[in-house]
């Protein structure tokens, strides 16, 4: 089943940027019914910002006789399997390769998969995935146009150092939880007083860092900078995010300007396709630092991007690859060049689902926790059943079985495009609209 999800942030303008000025939040909504009895389904989603979601929802709809109709135990117990299937469907992969709508729509499905059989298995899914054998986990991985990069050997030395000390780690991630930032403040939209005020709510909430979205006007970001920097004072770190905005001389010259506010790091300074760009961007702003990865099509981008020294921080999504399979990919070529991975989570849904990945890779991949943070953003979690849990600026561990990614019928029911209750009253209340039918 698969439902187009919208929800109206754009009223609030919460997340808008200097690219996407008024985004609805939305999800592409994919759910995976079985015949087994035991009332398990699984849940998955490609995240949008409003227009073009139902084209998403499409595109999963397209991989329906790729999943209907097979034996369940076959698919769940070679989910790597599963996986290159639907990426190596030669139709498909015309229309990208490994990119765009189709891979999006892919990721849906796969973390759909994902979440059925943590469920089944009555765990979380990062307990889950730290519970495999290193063999299993690199059996989930397509190593295809990685092997100069990293091999599956290589993947293997990485996970079985960190295997004999995984259940320390998971132990410490149960006590103490895994650090966030947050987003929350920072919309380009909010006004000063705005920012001001959730500026200090989030040093209160125990925030030791916070991003603001600049790449609009210097001026203004300039002004947005400053205020924020003397709300929240020298300790604690200010991330900025261009949203791929610049070019790269733009970028150079704008983060010079921006460099007296102490940048953590500067956020998709220019197109996520410009590798080269990225490292003369990192070369040329030392000791600002570079993060980026939201929009990275693929692990064999990100490869590029470490090979190329481009990127100080890698920024995973749950969403935006081709699920929890290639994730573990990019999680293992992160381990591999030894950078850390601060994943993005700024949408509807993303906050439940990558704090899995993240929390796996502490405890079976990397083995690390220090300079890592999960984005935050303060957003839509009361729609779903698991939503995620700050305490003291740290996500604590999900303990309920599955990737989180199980949104409440009721909202649903509410927030479904375009016949659902909420969007039924508002095309009601605003009786200007034109109706154009076929």
């Amino acid at each position: 089943m698969t439902s187009d999800i919208r929800f109206p942030t754009s009223r609030e303008l919460d997340g808008s940027d200097a690219m996407n000025p008024d985004p609805d939040y939305s999800a592409a909504y994919v759910v995976l019914r079985t015949d087994a009895g035991d009332g398990h389904e699984g849940h998955g989603f490609s995240f949008t910002i409003g227009r073009g979601n139902d084209v998403q929802v499409a595109a999963i709809d397209a991989l329906r006789p790729y999943v209907v109709g097979r034996p369940l135990d076959e698919l769940l117990g070679d989910l790597g399997a599963f996986s290159r299937s639907l990426v190596g469907d030669s139709q498909f992969r015309w229309l990208g390769p490994e990119k765009g709508i189709m891979h999006m729509a892919i990721s849906a499905v796969v973390n759909a998969a994902w979440d059925l059989k943590a469920k089944r298995a009555g765990k979380p899914l990062w307990q889950l995935l730290a519970d495999l054998t290193p063999e299993q986990i690199v059996d989930l991985v397509d190593f295809r146009y990685l092997g100069d990069a990293l091999t599956r050997e290589n993947a293997l030395d990485i996970l079985r150092r960190a295997e004999p000390t995984r259940a320390e780690r998971a132990e410490t991630l149960r006590r103490r939880g895994y650090p966030a930032y947050t987003t929350s403040p920072g919309w380009l939209g909010y006004d000063d007083d705005k920012l001001v005020r959730l500026c200090r709510e989030a040093v209160a909430e125990g925030f030791t860092q916070i991003k603001l979205k600049v790449g609009a006007d210097l001026a203004d970001d300039i002004r947005r900078c400053r205020i924020a920097r003397e709300t929240v004072g020298p300790d604690i770190r200010i991330a900025v995010d261009a949203n791929q905005r610049w070019d790269v001389d733009e970028a150079v010259e704008w983060m010079n300007r921006l460099a007296e506010f102490d940048p953590h790091w500067i956020e998709e300074p220019t197109s996520p396709d410009e590798v080269l760009g990225h490292a003369a961007i990192r070369r040329a702003i030392a000791p600002v630092k570079v993060a980026t990865g939201e929009h990275v099509q693929n692990r064999i981008v990100f490869k590029q991007l470490l090979q190329a020294e481009a990127i100080d921080f890698v920024q995973i999504d749950a969403c935006r690859v081709g699920g929890v399979n290639e994730n573990i990919a990019i999680l293992l070529l992160a381990a591999k060049f030894g950078i850390p991975v601060c994943p993005h989570a700024g949408g509807v849904g993303l906050c439940e689902l990558v704090q899995h990945l993240s929390m796996f890779d502490y405890v079976a991949v990397s083995g690390r926790i220090d300079d890592r943070v999960i984005e935050y953003v303060d957003h839509l979690h009361e729609h779903f059943v698991d939503p995620v849990v700050i305490a003291d600026g740290n996500y604590q561990a999900p303990s309920a079985p599955g990737f989180s990614s199980t949104m409440n019928p009721a909202s649903i029911a509410r927030f479904r495009y375009p016949d659902g209750e909420f969007w039924v009253a508002d095309r009601a209340a605003q009786p200007h609209l034109v109706e154009v039918s076929a």
